[in-house]
């Protein structure tokens, strides 16, 4: 299998090329950036596909190894299908932001602006508090006892209009329990 080179620079270049147009802060950007994702993908499965063979079909080739592999053109396929259904979303996300600010540029909210006021002296607390986390784990999440449980269990004892009918394991009073079913 040869592999042209300049097929697998163009599709390097188009990935590069797509994530530094998605790092953007303008959502039309963001599209331009997707758009070159997808087609870069496209490209390769284009790559992994191979030399092109005969169609796969049942008796169209004398041999096994003159086909070419269906999968790559069904992924192909899907990837385009799943590049157009983000493109028509992201679309749709720049229309109603134009409509709104007209403007396509995510713009920063309070708590973006919260994280880049935050000191590196905060930053270091929030650590230790995870690490502390980290070292109680079972103690916050397990709920041992009913002391400590978010989830009170109602019965029968506690409403008396409540039927509790629901199946359980262990045997109704009054019946024997001898361990054979006959």
């Amino acid at each position: 299998m040869n592999v042209s080179l300049v097929l697998i620079i163009v599709m390097a270049v188009l990935f590069a090329c797509g994530v530094y147009a998605m790092l953007e802060r303008s959502l039309t950007r963001v599209l331009i950036g997707f758009l070159l994702l997808g087609n870069a993908t496209n490209l390769l499965l284009l790559i992994v596909m191979g030399d092109p063979g005969v169609a796969p079909f049942f008796g169209s080739a004398a041999s096994v190894d003159d086909m070419s592999d269906p999968l790559p053109q069904a992924l192909t396929l899907t990837a385009i299908v799943i590049t157009f259904a983000v493109s028509a979303f992201l679309l749709a996300l720049i229309y109603r932001s134009w409509q709104l600010g007209r403007a396509d540029t995510v713009t920063d909210d309070e708590a973006d602006l919260e994280v880049r006021e935050r000191g590196a002296e905060d930053e270091e607390t929030m650590d230790e508090e995870t690490e502390i986390e980290a070292v109680d784990d079972d103690a916050t999440t397990d709920f041992v006892g009913t002391d400590t449980a978010p989830i009170t269990i109602l019965g029968t004892r506690d409403f008396a209009g409540l039927r509790d009918d629901a199946p359980v394991d262990r045997p109704h009073p009054g019946s024997r329990d001898r361990g054979d079913d006959a």
